[in-house]
Protein backbone atom coordinates (compact mmCIF):
# COMPACT_ATOMS: atom_id res chain seq x y z
CA UNK A 1 0.00 0.00 0.00
CA UNK A 2 1.43 3.53 -0.67
CA UNK A 3 1.58 6.08 2.17
CA UNK A 4 0.59 9.87 1.02
CA UNK A 5 1.29 10.72 4.88
CA UNK A 6 3.78 13.04 3.68
CA UNK A 7 2.41 14.68 0.88
CA UNK A 8 -0.60 15.66 3.69
CA UNK A 9 2.35 17.40 6.22
CA UNK A 10 3.35 19.05 3.25
CA UNK A 11 0.45 20.38 1.73
CA UNK A 12 -1.08 21.44 5.38
CA UNK A 13 1.86 23.84 5.68
CA UNK A 14 0.71 25.55 2.66
CA UNK A 15 -2.29 27.66 3.13
CA UNK A 16 -2.66 28.29 -0.55
CA UNK A 17 -2.96 24.08 -0.72
CA UNK A 18 -4.42 23.13 2.76
CA UNK A 19 -8.26 23.02 1.63
CA UNK A 20 -7.56 20.13 -0.69
CA UNK A 21 -6.93 18.22 2.69
CA UNK A 22 -11.13 18.54 2.90
CA UNK A 23 -11.31 15.89 -0.10
CA UNK A 24 -7.73 14.19 -1.08
CA UNK A 25 -7.59 11.63 2.14
CA UNK A 26 -10.85 10.22 1.17
CA UNK A 27 -10.32 10.25 -2.67
CA UNK A 28 -6.54 8.67 -2.27
CA UNK A 29 -7.87 5.82 0.12
CA UNK A 30 -10.83 4.77 -2.38
CA UNK A 31 -7.80 4.77 -4.59
CA UNK A 32 -6.15 2.33 -2.76
CA UNK A 33 -9.47 0.22 -2.23
CA UNK A 34 -9.84 -0.22 -6.27
CA UNK A 35 -8.12 -3.13 -7.94
CA UNK A 36 -5.72 -3.73 -10.58
CA UNK A 37 -4.58 -6.66 -11.74
CA UNK A 38 -0.89 -6.11 -11.57
CA UNK A 39 -0.55 -3.63 -9.04
CA UNK A 40 0.43 -6.67 -6.45
CA UNK A 41 3.04 -7.60 -8.40
CA UNK A 42 4.88 -4.36 -9.54
CA UNK A 43 4.35 -3.31 -5.84
CA UNK A 44 6.62 -6.27 -4.79
CA UNK A 45 9.26 -5.39 -7.36
CA UNK A 46 8.85 -1.69 -6.29
CA UNK A 47 9.74 -2.27 -2.53
CA UNK A 48 12.65 -4.64 -4.07
CA UNK A 49 14.31 -1.28 -5.48
CA UNK A 50 17.13 0.20 -3.00
CA UNK A 51 16.63 3.00 -1.69
CA UNK A 52 19.47 4.28 -1.54
CA UNK A 53 19.94 8.35 -2.98
CA UNK A 54 22.43 8.37 -5.93
CA UNK A 55 25.69 10.64 -5.35
CA UNK A 56 25.28 12.43 -8.69
CA UNK A 57 21.95 13.51 -9.82
CA UNK A 58 21.62 15.25 -13.05
CA UNK A 59 17.96 17.23 -13.69
CA UNK A 60 18.78 20.57 -15.82
CA UNK A 61 20.36 18.48 -19.05
CA UNK A 62 18.76 15.35 -18.60
CA UNK A 63 17.26 12.85 -15.70
CA UNK A 64 20.76 10.86 -15.09
CA UNK A 65 21.59 9.34 -11.95
CA UNK A 66 25.13 7.84 -10.68
CA UNK A 67 27.56 6.88 -7.74
CA UNK A 68 31.31 7.68 -7.71
CA UNK A 69 31.39 4.01 -7.43
CA UNK A 70 29.72 2.09 -10.30
CA UNK A 71 27.26 -0.47 -8.86
CA UNK A 72 28.60 -3.94 -8.97
CA UNK A 73 27.31 -6.21 -12.18
CA UNK A 74 25.27 -8.21 -10.51
CA UNK A 75 23.52 -5.44 -8.28
CA UNK A 76 22.95 -3.53 -11.47
CA UNK A 77 21.29 -6.67 -13.08
CA UNK A 78 18.89 -6.92 -10.75
CA UNK A 79 18.23 -3.40 -10.60
CA UNK A 80 17.41 -3.10 -14.64
CA UNK A 81 15.44 -6.44 -14.07
CA UNK A 82 13.51 -4.65 -11.65
CA UNK A 83 12.86 -1.88 -13.49
CA UNK A 84 11.84 -3.85 -16.64
CA UNK A 85 9.07 -5.55 -14.38
CA UNK A 86 6.82 -2.07 -15.03
CA UNK A 87 7.09 -2.34 -19.02
CA UNK A 88 5.81 -0.64 -20.90
CA UNK A 89 7.95 2.46 -20.26
CA UNK A 90 6.11 5.25 -22.36
CA UNK A 91 8.45 8.52 -20.68
CA UNK A 92 11.26 9.55 -20.47
CA UNK A 93 14.14 8.80 -21.10
CA UNK A 94 16.05 8.00 -18.03
CA UNK A 95 19.77 7.40 -17.30
CA UNK A 96 19.82 5.28 -14.10
CA UNK A 97 23.79 4.04 -13.42
CA UNK A 98 24.07 3.11 -16.53
CA UNK A 99 20.84 1.34 -17.39
CA UNK A 100 19.62 3.26 -20.45
CA UNK A 101 15.79 3.50 -19.86
CA UNK A 102 14.83 4.26 -23.68
CA UNK A 103 10.98 5.18 -23.41
CA UNK A 104 8.66 5.20 -26.47
CA UNK A 105 8.57 9.10 -26.41
CA UNK A 106 11.57 11.10 -26.11
CA UNK A 107 9.64 13.23 -23.45
CA UNK A 108 12.84 15.34 -23.38
CA UNK A 109 12.55 17.02 -27.06
CA UNK A 110 9.14 18.36 -25.64
CA UNK A 111 11.08 20.01 -22.85
CA UNK A 112 13.35 21.05 -24.77
CA UNK A 113 10.72 22.58 -27.20
CA UNK A 114 8.34 23.90 -24.36
CA UNK A 115 11.62 25.33 -22.13
CA UNK A 116 12.05 28.46 -23.77
CA UNK A 117 8.98 30.07 -23.69
CA UNK A 118 7.90 29.65 -20.24
CA UNK A 119 8.31 31.55 -17.26
CA UNK A 120 11.18 30.76 -15.13
CA UNK A 121 9.86 27.86 -12.63
CA UNK A 122 12.43 28.50 -9.95
CA UNK A 123 10.48 28.80 -6.78
CA UNK A 124 7.04 28.47 -8.24
CA UNK A 125 4.84 25.61 -7.02
CA UNK A 126 3.73 24.02 -9.86
CA UNK A 127 0.97 21.06 -11.00
CA UNK A 128 1.26 19.00 -14.26
CA UNK A 129 -1.82 17.42 -15.19
CA UNK A 130 -1.29 13.55 -16.86
CA UNK A 131 2.33 14.26 -16.01
CA UNK A 132 3.31 9.75 -16.70
CA UNK A 133 5.61 8.86 -14.99
CA UNK A 134 6.80 12.37 -13.79
CA UNK A 135 9.27 12.43 -16.56
CA UNK A 136 8.96 16.28 -16.92
CA UNK A 137 7.88 17.27 -13.31
CA UNK A 138 12.30 15.72 -12.63
CA UNK A 139 13.07 18.60 -15.41
CA UNK A 140 11.06 20.88 -13.55
CA UNK A 141 12.98 20.53 -10.26
CA UNK A 142 16.11 20.64 -12.49
CA UNK A 143 14.74 24.52 -13.53
CA UNK A 144 14.70 25.23 -9.80
CA UNK A 145 10.72 24.43 -9.31
CA UNK A 146 10.16 24.49 -5.56
CA UNK A 147 7.17 21.83 -5.85
CA UNK A 148 5.60 19.52 -8.53
CA UNK A 149 2.40 17.75 -7.86
CA UNK A 150 1.82 15.79 -10.72
CA UNK A 151 -1.59 13.86 -11.35
CA UNK A 152 -2.00 10.85 -13.66
CA UNK A 153 -4.95 7.88 -12.66
CA UNK A 154 -2.09 5.42 -14.37
CA UNK A 155 -1.25 2.63 -11.15
CA UNK A 156 1.80 1.81 -13.69
CA UNK A 157 2.94 5.52 -14.22
CA UNK A 158 2.63 5.73 -10.27
CA UNK A 159 5.07 2.90 -9.70
CA UNK A 160 7.60 3.88 -12.65
CA UNK A 161 7.57 7.49 -10.67
CA UNK A 162 8.11 5.75 -7.22
CA UNK A 163 10.95 3.47 -8.73
CA UNK A 164 13.18 6.17 -9.92
CA UNK A 165 12.07 8.57 -6.91
CA UNK A 166 13.56 6.10 -4.41
CA UNK A 167 16.57 5.91 -6.13
CA UNK A 168 17.05 10.04 -5.82
CA UNK A 169 16.27 9.33 -2.34
CA UNK A 170 12.74 10.16 -1.92
CA UNK A 171 12.80 13.34 -3.27
CA UNK A 172 9.96 15.37 -1.18
CA UNK A 173 10.03 18.32 -3.80
CA UNK A 174 8.10 16.12 -6.32
CA UNK A 175 4.70 13.89 -5.94
CA UNK A 176 2.64 11.96 -8.37
CA UNK A 177 -0.86 11.64 -7.25
CA UNK A 178 -3.35 8.69 -8.90
CA UNK A 179 -6.00 11.34 -9.49
CA UNK A 180 -7.33 12.99 -12.38
CA UNK A 181 -7.92 16.58 -13.01
CA UNK A 182 -11.71 16.26 -12.48
CA UNK A 183 -11.22 15.08 -8.55
CA UNK A 184 -9.66 17.87 -8.26
CA UNK A 185 -11.19 20.97 -5.84
CA UNK A 186 -10.93 24.78 -7.41
CA UNK A 187 -7.40 25.79 -5.41
CA UNK A 188 -6.48 28.34 -7.22
CA UNK A 189 -3.03 27.75 -5.49
CA UNK A 190 -0.48 26.95 -8.73
CA UNK A 191 2.09 29.26 -10.26
CA UNK A 192 2.72 27.24 -13.35
CA UNK A 193 -0.23 24.66 -14.26
CA UNK A 194 0.66 22.49 -17.22
CA UNK A 195 -1.03 20.42 -19.21
CA UNK A 196 0.54 18.46 -22.04
CA UNK A 197 -1.13 15.69 -23.87
CA UNK A 198 -4.06 15.24 -22.11
CA UNK A 199 -6.84 17.71 -24.03
CA UNK A 200 -7.77 15.92 -26.61
CA UNK A 201 -8.77 12.75 -24.08
CA UNK A 202 -11.34 15.23 -22.65
CA UNK A 203 -15.01 15.03 -23.95
CA UNK A 204 -15.56 18.66 -22.81
CA UNK A 205 -12.35 21.20 -24.32
CA UNK A 206 -13.46 24.03 -22.50
CA UNK A 207 -14.14 22.43 -19.25
CA UNK A 208 -10.73 21.49 -19.19
CA UNK A 209 -9.38 24.66 -20.38
CA UNK A 210 -11.77 26.14 -16.76
CA UNK A 211 -10.17 22.79 -14.59
CA UNK A 212 -6.70 24.13 -15.72
CA UNK A 213 -7.57 28.00 -14.77
CA UNK A 214 -9.21 26.78 -11.32
CA UNK A 215 -5.68 25.45 -10.12
CA UNK A 216 -4.08 28.58 -11.10
CA UNK A 217 -3.05 31.58 -8.69
CA UNK A 218 -4.74 34.68 -10.11
CA UNK A 219 -1.41 35.89 -12.57
CA UNK A 220 -0.50 32.47 -13.02
CA UNK A 221 0.76 30.92 -15.93
CA UNK A 222 -0.76 27.60 -17.98
CA UNK A 223 1.06 26.03 -20.36
CA UNK A 224 -0.98 23.86 -23.39
CA UNK A 225 0.38 20.87 -25.26
CA UNK A 226 -1.84 19.00 -27.45
CA UNK A 227 -2.47 17.55 -31.30
CA UNK A 228 -3.55 20.14 -33.56
CA UNK A 229 -4.20 20.27 -36.89
CA UNK A 230 -3.97 23.21 -39.25
CA UNK A 231 -6.59 25.74 -39.94
CA UNK A 232 -8.21 28.94 -39.14
CA UNK A 233 -10.01 30.03 -35.88
CA UNK A 234 -13.03 27.92 -36.81
CA UNK A 235 -10.65 24.37 -37.80
CA UNK A 236 -11.41 21.38 -35.70
CA UNK A 237 -11.12 17.80 -36.66
CA UNK A 238 -13.30 15.20 -34.28
CA UNK A 239 -12.41 11.79 -35.23
CA UNK A 240 -15.57 9.44 -35.77
CA UNK A 241 -13.55 6.53 -34.30
CA UNK A 242 -10.02 6.42 -33.55
CA UNK A 243 -7.12 8.66 -34.21
CA UNK A 244 -3.57 6.62 -35.03
CA UNK A 245 -5.19 3.08 -33.22
CA UNK A 246 -6.27 5.65 -30.14
CA UNK A 247 -9.56 5.56 -28.24
CA UNK A 248 -11.09 7.73 -26.43
CA UNK A 249 -10.00 10.49 -28.58
CA UNK A 250 -12.38 14.02 -29.25
CA UNK A 251 -10.95 17.19 -30.41
CA UNK A 252 -7.99 18.52 -32.48
CA UNK A 253 -8.39 21.99 -32.70
CA UNK A 254 -6.25 24.10 -34.70
CA UNK A 255 -3.87 26.54 -32.73
CA UNK A 256 -5.55 29.43 -33.61
CA UNK A 257 -8.94 27.72 -32.97
CA UNK A 258 -7.50 26.64 -29.55
CA UNK A 259 -6.15 30.03 -28.92
CA UNK A 260 -9.94 31.77 -29.21
CA UNK A 261 -11.23 28.71 -26.66
CA UNK A 262 -8.33 29.73 -24.17
CA UNK A 263 -9.54 33.23 -24.51
CA UNK A 264 -12.97 32.40 -24.31
CA UNK A 265 -12.58 30.63 -20.81
CA UNK A 266 -10.83 33.84 -19.80
CA UNK A 267 -7.14 33.63 -19.99
CA UNK A 268 -5.32 36.46 -21.36
CA UNK A 269 -1.97 36.91 -23.08
CA UNK A 270 -2.33 33.74 -25.44
CA UNK A 271 0.67 32.96 -27.23
CA UNK A 272 1.10 30.03 -29.98
CA UNK A 273 5.30 29.71 -29.59
CA UNK A 274 5.29 26.20 -31.00
CA UNK A 275 4.18 23.93 -33.88
CA UNK A 276 5.88 20.54 -34.98
CA UNK A 277 4.81 17.30 -36.66
CA UNK A 278 6.14 14.45 -34.43
CA UNK A 279 7.96 12.39 -36.19
CA UNK A 280 9.30 8.22 -35.50
CA UNK A 281 12.37 9.02 -34.00
CA UNK A 282 10.27 10.84 -30.98
CA UNK A 283 7.53 8.34 -30.20
CA UNK A 284 8.82 4.50 -31.30
CA UNK A 285 9.28 0.55 -29.97
CA UNK A 286 11.90 0.34 -27.67
CA UNK A 287 13.44 -2.45 -25.85
CA UNK A 288 11.77 -0.62 -22.73
CA UNK A 289 8.18 -0.31 -24.71
CA UNK A 290 7.70 -3.15 -26.90
CA UNK A 291 3.76 -2.75 -28.47
CA UNK A 292 3.46 -1.03 -31.13
CA UNK A 293 4.22 2.36 -31.48
CA UNK A 294 3.68 5.67 -34.21
CA UNK A 295 5.79 3.95 -36.75
CA UNK A 296 2.57 1.59 -36.76
CA UNK A 297 -0.33 4.08 -37.01
CA UNK A 298 0.63 6.00 -40.08
CA UNK A 299 -0.29 4.84 -43.68
CA UNK A 300 2.44 2.92 -45.59
CA UNK A 301 1.73 4.35 -48.48
CA UNK A 302 1.42 8.08 -47.29
CA UNK A 303 3.21 8.74 -43.63
CA UNK A 304 1.66 12.36 -43.44
CA UNK A 305 -1.80 10.39 -42.78
CA UNK A 306 -2.62 7.98 -39.70
CA UNK A 307 -3.91 4.40 -40.91
CA UNK A 308 -7.62 6.23 -40.49
CA UNK A 309 -7.09 8.93 -43.11
CA UNK A 310 -6.63 12.39 -40.77
CA UNK A 311 -3.49 14.13 -41.13
CA UNK A 312 -0.42 12.34 -39.06
CA UNK A 313 0.29 13.89 -35.47
CA UNK A 314 1.12 17.54 -35.05
CA UNK A 315 1.27 19.48 -31.52
CA UNK A 316 1.20 22.44 -30.55
CA UNK A 317 2.34 24.42 -27.77
CA UNK A 318 0.24 27.47 -26.64
CA UNK A 319 1.17 29.71 -23.44
CA UNK A 320 -1.51 31.51 -21.81
CA UNK A 321 -2.30 34.13 -18.31
CA UNK A 322 -4.18 33.84 -16.22
CA UNK A 323 -5.63 37.07 -15.12
CA UNK A 324 -5.00 38.81 -11.28
CA UNK A 325 -7.90 39.64 -9.79
CA UNK A 326 -9.03 42.92 -10.01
Amino acid sequence: MFNFSQFYQLIAQDTRLQPWLNTLPQQLTDWQNSEHGDFQRWLKALNKIPAQKAENINLTNSVSLSNHEPIQPGELKKLENLLRTFHPWRKGPYHVHGIHIDTEWRSDWKWDRVLPHISPLKNRNVLDVGCGNGYHMWRMLGEGARLCVGIDPSHLFLIQFEAIRKLMGDDQRAHLLPLGIEHLPKLEAFDTVFSMGVLYHRRSPLDHLIQLKDQLLPGGELILETLVIEGDETSVLVPVSRYAQMRNVYFFPSPRALKVWLEQVGFHDVRIVDESTTTTGEQRSTEWMKHNSLPDYLDPNDPTKTLEGHPAPRRAVLIAQKPQKS
